[in-house]
């Protein structure tokens, strides 16, 4: 499930940035990049303020669908990062980022159903991946129109 999103997501990331005119390949790339980077940063900060041990590690008797570490399950990073992608998409084309978007609920679920994560772990990777697009976005619209001035007045030099 997890790869089959991954590798959705993936693609439609790649068809928009196939059909996207130049100058919006740019506008994408920059606030992906941006976005990301505070994402993980996002979910470093909210991993270090708060422990949440995995279900299997809680309860000894409950076993994970596959293989996973014991470690800290506070936020869930596919989560973050499957939202992250979606809501970047839905700056661009908003009808294909809430259908990666709404993908993005059962990668949650299916985290949940594999005794990897609680509900909460989801829950934060997704107001963290409103929050890392959210500010990028916002910068983005600031930064931009300033940013393609400056470069228009170094190219008349």
């Amino acid at each position: 499930m997890r790869s089959t999103f991954r590798s959705a997501s993936r693609f439609a990331a790649g068809v928009i940035w196939l059909f996207l005119p130049r100058q919006d390949k740019v506008g994408l790339a920059v606030p992906a990049i941006v976005a990301l980077v505070i994402a993980v940063v996002l979910i470093q900060l909210a991993a270090g303020a708060h422990a949440d041990p995995r279900p299997f590690v809680l309860n000894p008797s409950i076993r994970p669908l596959f293989a996973h570490p014991p470690d800290n399950g506070f936020p869930s990073d596919h989560t973050t990062l499957a939202a992250t992608v979606a809501l970047l998409v839905m700056t661009y084309r908003k009808w294909l980022g809430a259908v990666l978007l709404a993908a993005s609920v059962p990668v949650g679920v299916a985290r949940v159903a594999a005794h990897v994560h609680h509900g909460q772990d989801i829950v934060a990777g997704v107001l963290i991946a409103v929050v890392a697009v959210g500010v990028t976005t916002a910068a983005w619209a600031w930064v931009r129109p300033r940013l393609t001035g400056r470069l228009a007045e170094l190219a008349s030099v």
